[in-house]
């Protein structure tokens, strides 16, 4: 038989039943489709994944320091000014130093009758001290009224600025009108409210005292945690300077938290991504081969007459195995070029909906149309192979 002739002879079987044809081929378009949204989508969210991720994590740097050795006269390894030789450090945008205790962790505050609407009301919060610098730091906004500056650490004024969540438990809303809060029975003017802390999200449900005014009153004099926000691709040299910057000759006694390889975490994220969609992917495939290899055979044995036909009119085993082995293949490449084109569109339209920039690889989605073509291929082994051993005598007999 010409192979012209044997696709023809293939395309008529597919077209002569196209509902069926078309149920058949849903299994192979679902998997392929799934297989190419999984590349698609992975690699649309990796890039939306390490664009956040780098414009937090990837920029943050923690230097923690030790208390300082016991003696008669400890000396900090951290000066409160050291932050000075930080900001002067090339790639960082801003930094903080920030001091906190255990004595400190869980303190009694208590808003005056002025600010809390529903009488004097204690919390117990944390209280810290901090350097002027605090909200660039930890990237937070002042929601109310303003930070206190070096005036203020320098004249030891009894201010405060409440977190965002401390001051709706203390019943403090607006600082306008000078409210108080008390702290071991001492009062300090609240004088702003910070808010959208995304570092140190702890510090929104924290009372924040300059450093001079918490070292005299409440014994925080030691600074504990240096915070540094870097340009991006420069938390890796940042991380190695400030140390030596902040504690010259001590800097080994300083322990740094620099963020991990951006590299690394993407690739491990797409990797999940990619595992997950995969399995997917792989279970339609296989329900569809099901599919298409139930649906060519059950097609044999509605044709067995036409096959005892053929046999009888001297077409080869060989010639019968190739036409139902081609109507099953046709199916797949059907499956895959739609589904490779239903991908697509899935991936771009996902992309749009979230304002993504989509990412699309080329080559799973030229390579897709093989893959159905072989998925075809392979479940349609079996019913070919059982049409060509049927005899032409017991083919027309069963009709």
């Amino acid at each position: 038989m010409d192979p012209r002739d044997l696709w023809t002879e293939a395309l008529s079987g597919v077209l002569a039943r196209p509902v069926r044809s078309a149920l058949t081929t849903l299994g192979t378009v679902l998997g392929i489709a799934t297989l190419v949204i999984t590349i698609g989508v992975a690699a649309t969210a990796g890039n939306q994944i390490e664009g956040r991720f780098s414009a937090l994590a990837a920029t943050s740097v923690t230097v923690t320091v030790p208390p300082p050795p016991p003696g008669p006269d400890p000396v900090p390894l951290v000066e409160w000014s050291g932050t000075d030789a930080v900001r002067r450090l090339a790639g960082v945008e801003s930094a903080a130093a920030l001091a906190d205790s255990s004595a400190t962790a869980n303190v009694q505050v208590r808003a005056n009758d002025i600010t809390s609407t529903g009488g004097v009301s204690g919390q117990g919060l944390a209280v810290v001290a901090a350097s002027a610098e605090l909200p660039a730091a930890v990237r937070g906004r002042m929601t109310a009224g303003r930070f206190y500056d070096e005036g203020n650490i320098t004249r030891r004024d009894r201010v405060a600025v409440l977190g965002d969540q401390a001051a709706r438990l203390l019943g403090v809303q607006r600082v306008d009108g000078a409210p108080a809060v008390f702290i071991e029975g001492q009062s300090y003017t609240v004088i702003g409210i910070l808010g959208s802390v995304r570092r140190e999200e702890r510090l929104s449900t924290a009372v924040i005292l300059p450093p001079t005014t918490a070292a005299e009153r409440l014994d925080l004099t030691t600074v504990t945690r240096v915070l540094v926000n870097t340009s991006l691709g420069a938390a890796e040299q940042v991380a190695r300077q400030a140390p030596i910057a902040l504690a010259p000759g001590h800097q080994d006694s300083l322990a740094v938290t620099a963020p991990p390889d951006l590299t690394k975490a993407r690739g491990a994220v797409r990797g999940d991504v990619d595992g997950m969609f995969l399995v997917l992917g792989l279970v339609s495939l296989v329900v569809g081969a099901i599919g298409i290899a139930n649906v060519t055979l059950v097609t044999v044995m509605e044709r067995t007459g036409e096959i005892g036909l053929r046999r009888a009119l001297g077409a080869s085993r060989r010639q019968v195995a190739g036409q139902f082995l081609l109507e099953s293949t046709t199916i797949g490449l059907l499956g895959g070029t739609i589904g490779s084109v239903l991908g697509i569109v899935v991936v771009v339209a996902v992309a749009a909906a979230q304002e993504w920039t989509p990412v699309l690889d080329l080559a799973p989605a030229l390579g897709a149309p093989v893959a159905g073509a072989l998925v075809g291929l392979l479940a349609g082994l079996y019913p070919s192979l059982r049409a060509a051993r049927m005899e032409p005598v017991d083919a027309l007999r069963a009709t």
